[in-house]
């Protein structure tokens, strides 16, 4: 498709784009739609990230609660999830991102295919609704009975003044053998889902992980997996692999996870980290308290998956894990070099642009790297940025309103858990070496001069990019799916997968590949003409008052 015509350069799409906003709209678009520029030590330009969307414009974004309880702990089988709210919130995130999960025997408990609420009516929005979700709990603890049992608000709660933690303490109370606690994760908490995941790693952090201190998994390299959410199966075949491998997988925040490897997930020696933004609160955090170690991995894609391997097996310093290790790679990359070539002789060449999550857009750039699709453009809708930048610029972001009104926890080593699990001087030593903690080099050092950055890409802006530079595919997630594809585009979403998956590891990475090879090789795209194309139905423009 993009071939046959001359494309415009990526300063020329941001004035042209930047030319039909008003002119404050476009001064603070213009600091989110950057030209990426790679200068020593991965220095990059400055991107605005975390801001709140521009009222009127169609974005991409999700809001608080979803980041809350339909990303961190939706994918948890064994904690019992009531949204207290109108039941079209409960709904919304009930299983909509194709989390699995697979209990140890059919005796274990799964709630995953529930959805719980309150279902709030307008009798409890006008005087209360404390009341229905007291007896909400009461209900469930009679039906179910659980280990624990947790409470998210939503825009009406916040609005209103119900207090979810108040309730949580009463309730708790009432049932001393339940652990139940709130998440004020209101959607308009915030400016995007980010903000719910906040306040959901603060929650997990102290009120579930440190509670067991007697549960460890057995084996002798146990660590953790933080940010992996067992979409399309993700997190079965990372378990795979890493068991082959010889290590030991203790818990996983929060795919395919129970409550007990929570509450005991202070019980490794290390914690790695999938998806930066979600939950690299919690790593911090368990740091601090514990002396766990973290650094960023990545299992989507050959290559990095095989890096993020080695790395892990390097930070144990075992030549035995090393070599079993290289062992499983060179088992796993052989059966998969094959197929990579056969649809890379279909693919090479194509072009792609991702507007997805706040680590996704980076991730499957590996992916489709390797089958030679290049990247025009990428975005994040709710990152940060140290996500786009690397947490070396952490230091320098300044703190608005809108994140203020999320708890920042004061975190302090445990007198009597905090144990370093290697010591400050070896710590130096591997740093010296080479070897990265608590890192995160973000989107932009990865990606070429001159691509286009966009930040919480928009609709309008999307088609405009759509229309001028004519992507042979789009990864972005349900929202745009159907605009995408009605214009003839293949359209991957990325959020849930559809109806496919796993993406990740080395089976994963064979399935993304056929997958897009069918995508981009179907001919009954070029079918499809957008309808608004043929009889469009309105047009505006802004009206501005100078």
């Amino acid at each position: 498709m993009s071939t046959a015509r001359e494309l415009p350069t990526a300063e020329e799409f941001k004035n042209e784009v930047l030319e039909v906003y008003p002119p404050k709209i476009a001064k603070k678009r213009a600091k989110q739609i950057i030209i990426n520029k790679i200068e020593n030590e991965d220095e990059v330009p400055q991107i605005m990230a975390n801001t709140r969307t521009i009222p009127g414009i169609i974005t991409m974004r999700g809001c608080a609660y979803a980041g809350c309880k339909g990303v961190v702990l939706g994918p948890t089988r064994d904690i019992l999830q009531i949204t207290h709210g109108p039941i079209g919130c409960g709904f919304y995130s009930w299983l909509t991102r194709r989390n699995q999960t697979k209990p140890e025997t059919d005796a274990d408990v799964n709630y995953m295919t529930y959805a719980m609420s309150t279902d709030l009516q307008e009798d409890e929005v006008i005087f209360g609704g404390e009341k229905k979700l007291k007896a909400a709990i009461d209900e469930a603890v009679a039906l179910f009975h659980p280990k624990a049992i947790g409470i998210f608000a939503t825009c009406p709660v916040g609005l209103i003044g119900d207090d979810v933690h108040a309730v949580a303490r009463a309730m708790e109370e009432k049932y001393p053998d339940i652990n139940i606690f709130g998440f004020s994760c209101e959607g308009y908490k915030g400016v995007s889902q980010s903000a719910g995941h906040h306040v959901a790693n603060n929650k997990v952090f102290t009120d579930v992980v440190g509670l067991d201190d007697s549960f460890s998994k057995p084996g002798k390299f146990k660590f953790n997996i933080l940010g992996e959410y067992n979409i399309g199966g993700d997190a079965f075949e990372i378990e795979r692999i890493v068991k082959d491998c010889g290590l030991t997988l203790h818990s996983t925040f929060s795919g395919n996870s129970t409550y007990q490897e929570f509450s005991s997930a202070h019980n490794v020696d290390l914690n790695v980290v999938m998806c930066h933004r979600s939950i690299n609160y919690l790593a911090e955090m368990m740091d601090v308290k514990y002396g766990i170690p973290w650094f960023k991995v990545n299992f989507v894609g050959v290559e990095a998956t095989s890096k993020s391997l080695r790395k892990i097996a390097q930070f144990y310093q075992d030549e035995a894990l090393l070599k079993q290790t290289e062992e499983v790679i060179a088992r796993e990359v052989e059966e998969v070099e094959k197929i990579r070539l056969d649809v890379k002789s279909r693919c090479e060449g194509k072009t792609a642009v991702l507007y997805v999550g706040g680590s996704r857009a980076h991730h499957y750039q590996e992916l489709l790297k390797e089958i030679g699709i290049d990247i025009i453009s990428a975005g994040y809708e709710f990152a940060h940025r140290d996500d786009y930048e690397g947490r070396k610029v952490m230091p320098s972001i300044v703190v608005d309103a809108d994140s203020r009104n999320i708890e920042e926890l004061h975190v302090e080593a445990d007198e009597k858990r905090f144990k370093p699990r290697i010591s400050p001087e070896e710590k130096a030593k591997r740093e010296a070496e080479g070897f990265a903690f608590s890192d995160y080099n973000g989107m932009m050092p990865d990606m070429p001069a001159s691509t286009l950055i966009i930040d919480d890409c928009n609709h309008y802006e999307l088609e405009e990019l759509l229309d001028r530079y004519h992507p042979d595919l789009v990864c972005a997630g349900v929202k745009e799916k159907y605009v995408v594809q009605k214009r003839g585009i293949p359209m991957k979403q990325l959020h849930s997968y559809d109806y496919m998956g796993p993406f990740a590891g080395y089976k994963g990475a064979i399935n993304f590949y056929k997958e897009i090879d069918r995508l981009l090789n179907c001919n009954a795209f070029k079918f499809t003409k957008a309808p608004w194309d043929e009889s469009p139905e309105l047009s505006a423009t802004y009206s501005v008052n100078e």
